[in-house]
């Protein structure tokens, strides 16, 4: 039996971790594990146009599945290129493994051709960064970097020099244990004592959820239920907590509609339930706060916390249901409610009125028809910037449909890279990216690899010829447009040129038919729709707060819109509200 060397070694961890996929571009350093992922039939090498969609695609597949994904660049510019895909995986908790191949280990400091020192420079963007400089080392430092991604859901970087690659593995080397799940995580008794004490004490509670409430989403509806208490959500908590929810009041921060901005301001006691919500204007300061998280790095950043506890949200709240009071009074539930649902009625006729003459075609048309349209249990990708304004406001929830997207590190081109790692998970489950123009041309060679996998996404552009959410930000700062136009060519036509199926839009009745024929093509298709670049309205009064952060009130938004099939939930909780 022929040895192993240190690159076959490496990709047996892997293969052991349960990584089945390794994005990236293959050269020169990287090529020894290439190699060794040619030969190993347990993991598939996937070869992408930019490494950059190589992180993205792997932070995309860690979403998904909830397990750990794979990346890899060669030396040096190959490498770098996988560090902004790479900080949103880490900021969306997704665990991932990235190597990033380096120059041979006797040149490491001597200014070598394409050198870099990938540990340092990956260090802000994971929860491990090292350097293998013996083959010895290597088993025990990737079982780390495995270990820290998963546990602490995030991103663990190797450096491995292509020489020490190709060198032979240890012989005897242990083969131990490696974690691969995470466990749950309960707080202590004092922390669910004083939790119960203020709750029950409360006359009005107000939750707030965000991502970390992923698989508690009964949890959260019986504790509302039980202590009358409206549900909010951050955008990350969006595909978690909206729907066949009575108790919704909608979404806070930038793009908020609904009354959650009132809900969480005019309650006695809010509950922040698995949340890392960045924007800290938006919530209040004279109200009692408590918050329960995961990770206790996230307790206190945002706002000051009268309690702190430390947990994830499921177990907590299994704590905590048997133990309150049940409140009878729901006049502040029932209020928050009807504001809800006022709210949504002021603004849902901006996308149904005389829509189907409207030229260009409304960008809000264009995400109502295709939530209409997708599979119950769609995947949407979605870009950095307008596309969230839609996916935000359109996209309906129902416990089986996902909704990623660059939501903690806003960066744009991330919706076509995702949708590639969301696909290979399982390419019988529909896959949609919502691209805008922008995003979609930064990244746009790899539909190609689309192409070249037969992946069956199917991309939506928002084609408007410019930079929108970047020309509303200059409007309220007072500034004129400048730098924000994309000449921008018939993509449907380079869809075609590339190999697949492209349709462009024009008109809103050609629409539905479009969409309809995209999505039951087998292979990859694109949509591209020409959008109304003036989709979105100015406030008649410009606050100067807004100028800096958009500090706003959701009654209060710059963004302007419908809410799509959200109205419809909202009347449908008014049934729940006792008549006067």
């Amino acid at each position: 039996m022929a040895k192993q060397n240190v690159a076959e070694q490496f990709v047996d961890i892997l293969v052991r971790a349960g990584v089945k996929r390794l994005y990236g571009v293959v050269g020169d350093s990287l090529n020894p594990v290439v190699d060794a992922v040619r030969r190993n039939a347990a993991i598939d090498w996937i070869h992408v146009r930019h490494e950059e969609t190589a992180a993205f695609a792997a932070g995309a597949e860690a979403q998904i599945t909830g397990k750990l994904a794979a990346c890899a660049g060669s030396c040096g510019p190959g490498n770098l290129h996988l560090i902004n895909g790479l900080y949103d995986a880490h900021r969306s908790m997704a665990p991932v493994i990235a190597l990033a191949s380096h120059i041979p280990s006797s040149e490491i400091g001597l200014g070598y051709f394409q050198e870099t020192h990938p540990d340092r420079l990956f260090s802000e963007c994971s929860y491990y960064s090292e350097l293998i400089s013996n083959p010895r080392q290597m088993p025990r430092l990737l079982q780390t970097a495995i270990q820290h991604a998963v546990g602490r859901r995030g991103v663990g970087v190797v450096s491995l020099p292509g020489d020490i690659a190709d060198q032979p593995a240890p012989e005897k080397a242990a083969q131990t244990a490696i974690v691969t799940s995470r466990p749950s995580v309960r707080p202590g008794d004092a922390e669910i004592d004083k939790l119960v004490e203020m709750i029950d004490e409360a006359d009005r509670v107000t939750l707030f959820c965000g991502s970390g409430t992923a698989g508690a989403h009964a949890e959260v509806m019986e504790l509302a239920g039980k202590i009358k208490s409206p549900v909010g959500h951050a955008l990350r908590g969006k595909e978690w907590i909206q729907y066949d929810n009575p108790y919704d009041v909608g979404m806070s921060g930038l793009l908020g509609y609904g009354a959650a901005y009132e809900a969480t301001h005019e309650c006695d006691l809010l509950i922040l339930l698995g949340t890392d919500f960045p924007y800290n204007a938006f919530l209040p300061d004279d109200v009692q706060i408590a918050q329960i998280d995961v990770r206790p790095e996230n307790l206190g950043r945002r706002s000051k916390l009268d309690l702190a506890v430390w947990g994830d949200a499921k177990e907590t709240l299994r704590c905590l249901i048997p133990r309150v009071r049940t409140k009878e009074n729901r006049r502040f539930l029932d209020k928050m409610l009807r504001k809800h649902a006022d709210a949504l009625e002021g603004v849902v006729k901006a996308y149904t009125r005389k829509v189907e003459k409207h030229l260009p075609v409304h960008p809000e048309y264009v995400a109502s028809v295709l939530d209409e349209v997708a599979d119950d249990d769609a995947v949407f990708t979605v870009d950095t910037g307008m596309c969230n304004v839609w996916a935000a406001r359109y996209l309906s929830p129902n416990g089986r449909r996902r909704i990623i997207g660059s939501f903690s590190h806003g960066s744009m081109a991330n919706a076509l890279p995702m949708a590639i790692g969301a696909q290979f998970t399982d390419r019988d489950r529909q896959v949609i990216s919502l691209s805008g123009d922008g995003g979609f041309s930064m990244l746009m060679g790899d539909f190609l690899t689309l192409v070249q996998y037969g992946l069956p996404v199917k991309v939506v552009v928002f084609d408007n010829s410019s930079l929108g959410m970047v020309e509303l930000e200059m409007m309220v700062a007072g500034l004129p447009a400048y730098g924000t136009t994309n000449r921008n060519p018939d993509f449907a036509a380079v869809a075609r040129a590339c190999g697949a199926h492209g349709i462009r839009v024009e008109k809103p009745k050609q629409l539905a038919g479009a969409l309809k024929d995209a999505f039951g093509h087998k292979g990859p298709a694109l949509v591209d729709v020409v959008t109304d670049p003036n989709a979105l309205s100015i406030p008649p009064k410009i606050r100067r707060e807004m100028v800096t952060g958009f500090a706003l009130s959701a009654s209060k938004v710059v963004l302007e819109g419908g809410v799509g099939r959200m109205v419809q939930m909202a009347r449908s909780n008014l049934r729940n509200v006792p008549r006067p």
